[in-house]
């Protein structure tokens, strides 16, 4: 199904052609001046000259024939050749009720491709913080975006957990408990099942540890013979590691639920470890790689680079792997297991000169093809209102679990303040607006730009914010609930041609959900469905505040209003489903 702006392009596109034109030239757009038509289109200005021709001279050829086209009700021709268009009614609702029939709503979906998504990057035995926020939600919504659009999309965590931190983390432990069996060589047993720390444990054990490496070389030296130790395979290392993952990944999986995050791979750094020797062996042997000052790198810089690009260092001079060396490995590993067309990666935007090294010295060495496409998403940071990071008051930071408590108290706080509602239901209900506030808070900004956390706005009832979408959808399930109590048969009606100018504009604004799927996935942009939800929620407040529905008198009418609202809500749901959260039934 072509989307509202193909097919109006389409006849617009006919009728350049049948006045003697490129047809090309008919592409349509939604007009920058509402006030004075619905759609536009500009073509006429580009022909003038291959034509010799004025511009109103074309615009007006192609007015005269677009008269007689029933898509639109009014059509003219301006000065210096702009073509301004409204759609018609009945062609509007026959698009609607097409849309609305469409599994996907309308959405043509391109060819399926298999899609994995780099996101969330914590670091083992550290406590999730409010930095990990961003890059679990968008790519999360962008996960889901993906597969809404029929990709076969894998998400991975990719967590550090390797190297020097977990030898940290044991040197701390070892000094802490020095009798577990696990720093004893020459234990032979079954080591305990359970694990000898907490995850609170581990989130204090490991600061502790790195500032102690600061002040002190022996204890730094022991972390670094620990960290030998654990990646050459000791076996007591190795059984201490597993716990030290599995409490970690444990506690991270109940903070990302809370999140609505859901990773199909808890893949890390270790993961790969298998794969570097062959890979390092195989780049120096091609002649890819070559050693400088000790080290060995890639060279990445084009002739066509603006700005100086710094070789790929894929082995530092003592032997050490770094981050390059596993984002390489993993790299060869992902395209070897799943064969991806595209691996998208989402971090912090000043890693944008880190990743085109990678990705440069990856299709360098050939472990990928150029047939994957290697993408970097870099966004901007959580300000506080001093446009600062954000801290906690104390001027730490903050805990992402404690960020996702406070604004669902906050929301608590507001829903209790206002209405009689149960304990129960109020906190089940705080939880998933809360959820919403934050969430769409977030992802409503384009994902490269920095934005001010601001809890009061956030979780506004008003303006462009969670709630007030969650607001709009559950005033759809009022109203439905009423008309179903009033004896309504939702499965008897149907949309209608539109008789007022907010039904028209709500159907306008459905209109446009399929151009918005295809800018979502091509741009990997969450912040498009955010806008596109709230100018539709905009829409159906002003036919509700304009129409009488459930007061409707003729009932075939009263019928035709609740089929579009009803509409309404599924798409509404369908995206905020995508922006990883979901409405309440009443609020």
């Amino acid at each position: 199904m072509k989307n509202i702006l193909e097919q109006l392009s389409e006849n617009v596109g006919k009728a350049f052609e049948e006045a003697g034109y490129k047809k090309e030239a008919g592409r349509v757009s939604v007009s920058n001046r509402p006030d004075l038509c619905e759609y536009q289109c500009n073509g006429a200005m580009s022909l003038a000259k291959e034509f010799k021709c004025a511009p109103i001279a074309i615009a007006n050829a192609v007015t005269e024939i677009l008269k007689n086209d029933p898509a639109f009700e009014k059509v003219e021709a301006v000065m210096p050749g702009f073509i301004n268009m409204n759609i018609s009614s009945e062609f509007l609702a026959d698009y609607i009720k097409k849309m609305a029939s469409d599994e996907k709503y309308g959405v043509d979906l391109p060819e399926s491709r298999t899609i994995i998504v780099d996101y969330g990057g914590p670091n083992v035995a550290k406590a999730l913080h409010v930095g990990h926020l961003r890059p679990a939600i968008i790519g999360e919504s962008i996960k889901h975006i993906l597969k809404f659009m029929g990709h076969n999309v894998i998400g991975d965590v990719h967590m550090g957990d390797w190297g020097k931190p977990m030898g940290l983390v044991m040197t701390e432990i070892q000094d802490r408990q020095p009798d577990l069996p696990y720093f004893d060589e020459s234990f032979t047993g079954d080591y305990p099942k359970e694990p000898p720390f907490t995850v609170r444990d581990l989130e204090e054990i490991y600061p502790t540890a790195s500032a102690k490496s600061k002040e002190d070389p022996e204890y730094n030296a022991r972390a670094l013979e620990a960290t030998l130790k654990l990646q050459t395979g000791v076996r007591g290392y190795r059984a201490l590691w597993d716990h030290i993952i599995n409490v970690s990944v444990s506690d991270m999986k109940r903070i990302y639920d809370k999140l609505h995050v859901d990773f199909d791979l808890w893949n890390g750094e270790s993961t790969v470890q298998y794969l570097i020797p062959d890979m390092v062996k195989g780049m120096k042997e091609s002649g890819v790689a070559y050693e400088s000052d000790g080290a060995l790198v890639i060279d990445v810089k084009k002739d066509t680079d603006t700005k100086e690009i710094p070789p790929c260092i894929v082995v530092k001079s003592d032997g050490a792997s770094l981050y390059n060396t596993t984002d390489l490995a993993t790299i060869m590993e992902r395209v070897e297991k799943y064969d991806p067309a595209q691996i998208i990666y989402i971090t912090d935007k000043r890693q944008d000169l880190y990743f085109e090294q990678v990705f440069r010295a990856a299709i360098k060495a050939g472990l990928v093809s150029d047939k994957v496409t290697l993408s970097h998403i870099g966004f901007g940071t959580m300000n506080g209102k001093d446009g600062k990071p954000f801290k906690t008051r104390d001027g730490g930071v903050m805990r992402l679990e404690d960020l996702i408590r406070d604004i669902q108290d906050e929301m608590y706080s507001k829903i209790k303040e206002n209405k009689e509602i149960d304990d129960a239901e109020a906190r089940q209900t705080a939880d998933l607006v809360g959820l919403s506030a934050l969430l769409y808070g977030d992802l409503s900004n384009q994902a490269v730009k920095d934005y001010v956390f601001d809890m009061e706005r956030f979780i506004s009832f008003e303006g462009n914010t969670g709630p007030y979408i969650l607001y709009t959808i559950v005033r759809i399930k009022s109203i439905i609930a009423k008309y179903k109590a009033q004896g309504g048969d939702l499965a008897k009606v149907s949309i209608g041609v539109p008789v007022n100018a907010s039904e028209k504009e709500l159907m306008k604004a459905l209109s446009s959900f399929a151009q918005t799927m295809a800018a979502a996935e091509a741009e990997l942009a969450p912040h498009r469905i955010c806008a596109y939800i709230y100018d539709l929620a905009n829409a159906l407040n002003s036919f509700y505040h304009e129409t009488k529905i459930l007061t409707e008198e003729d009932e075939n009418k009263k019928g035709e209003y609740i089929a579009l609202i009803d509409f309404t809500r599924k798409v509404l749901e369908t995206c905020i489903d995508m922006l990883g959260f979901s409405a309440p039934d009443r609020m």
